[in-house]
C-alpha cells in the first residue's frame, strides 16, 4: 500500500476540501478520526485544533506508520495514533467534542454496534461528521472501471463501499445508536486519479489491487483487462487530468 498513499490523497482532493469545511474542528476541540488511513484528515483536524487533541485510528498498521511519519515531518504534537477497531474499541467515555470520518466507517460488520461504541466516546451534544459514498450507480469510478475487470454484479449485502449509501438506513443505523439531527449534504465532485491515463492506468492499478484482482487469469485474459482499463481511462482523460463522476454524503448528527 506504500506506493498508493499519496494517489489516494490526490483522488479525493475536492471531496476533502468539502469535508474539512464541514468538519468545522474549533481551536480546542478534541476531534477522533475514525478510519483516518495514512492521516491526511487527521493531520487537517490537527491544524485546527491547535489548542486541542486528535486521536486518530485505523486497523492497518502500515498507514498508521505513514500517519506518524507525516505528522512527524510536518510538526503536529497534538496527534496520537492507534491501530484498533473502532467498532469494539475502547474509547474514553464522554471525551472527545467531534469525531470525522473520511471514507472509513462503511466497512462496519455490526454498524450499529459500531456507531454506538463511538457514540459513547462523544460528550453529550458532541457532533458525528462522516462522508460516505451515495448508490454504487450513482459512482462513475465505481460502475465504470469495475466493468473492466469483471462482468460479475458487485456484492450488495454485508459491508462494502457502498453500505451507508442510503438516508433511510444510515439515519436509523444513527438514531438506533443514540444519534439525533442527523442530516445529508449532496457531495458531486469527481475524483481524480492523475494528470493523464498512464499516470491513471498505475493509480488504479494500485489503488484497486488490479493485480490480485488479475491473479487468477490465463495471459490472455489479463491483458484484455489491462486494454479495457486502458481504454477507458483514455475516454476520461481531459486538460486537466483522468476524472470520474462521483457522488457521495456529507454525514452530520449530534448526541
Amino acid at each position: 500500500m506504500m506506493s498508493d498513499l499519496f494517489d489516494y490523497d490526490a483522488e479525493l482532493r475536492l471531496h476533502n476540501e468539502l469535508f474539512r469545511a464541514a468538519a468545522r474542528v474549533g481551536s480546542h476541540d478534541r476531534v477522533l478520526d475514525i478510519g483516518c488511513g495514512t492521516g491526511q484528515s487527521t493531520r487537517d483536524a490537527a491544524r485546527a485544533a491547535m489548542n486541542g487533541s486528535v486521536t486518530g485510528i485505523d486497523i492497518s498498521g502500515p498507514m498508521l506508520e505513514r500517519a506518524r511519519q507525516l505528522s512527524d515531518d510536518e510538526g503536529l504534537p497534538n496527534i496520537t495514533f492507534h491501530q484498533a477497531d473502532a467498532q469494539v474499541h475502547r474509547f474514553p467515555s464522554a471525551h472527545f467534542d467531534l469525531c470525522i470520518s473520511r471514507f472509513g466507517t462503511m466497512f462496519f460488520a455490526d454498524p450499529v454496534a459500531a456507531f454506538t461504541n463511538i457514540g459513547r466516546s462523544l460528550r453529550p451534544g458532541g457532533r458525528l461528521v462522516l462522508l460516505v459514498w451515495q448508490d454504487r450507480d450513482r459512482n462513475e469510478w465505481a460502475t465504470e472501471i469495475r466493468r473492466t475487470f469483471t462482468d460479475e454484479p458487485a456484492p450488495s449485502r454485508g459491508p462494502n463501499a457502498f453500505s451507508l449509501a442510503d438516508p433511510t438506513v444510515t439515519e436509523d443505523i444513527l438514531v438506533v445508536a443514540g444519534f439525533a439531527a442527523v442530516d445529508f449534504t449532496d457531495v458531486h465532485v469527481p475524483v481524480y486519479y492523475g494528470p493523464d491515463s498512464a499516470a491513471a492506468f498505475d493509480a488504479v492499478f494500485r489503488l484497486w489491487e488490479f493485480a490480485d484482482l488479475l491473479a487468477n487469469r490465463d495471459d490472455a485474459a489479463a491483458e484484455r483487462a489491462r486494454t479495457r482499463l486502458r481504454t477507458t481511462l483514455d475516454a476520461h482523460q481531459a486538460d486537466s487530468g483522468v476524472h470520474f463522476d462521483s457522488r457521495a454524503w456529507i454525514v452530520t448528527a449530534r448526541r
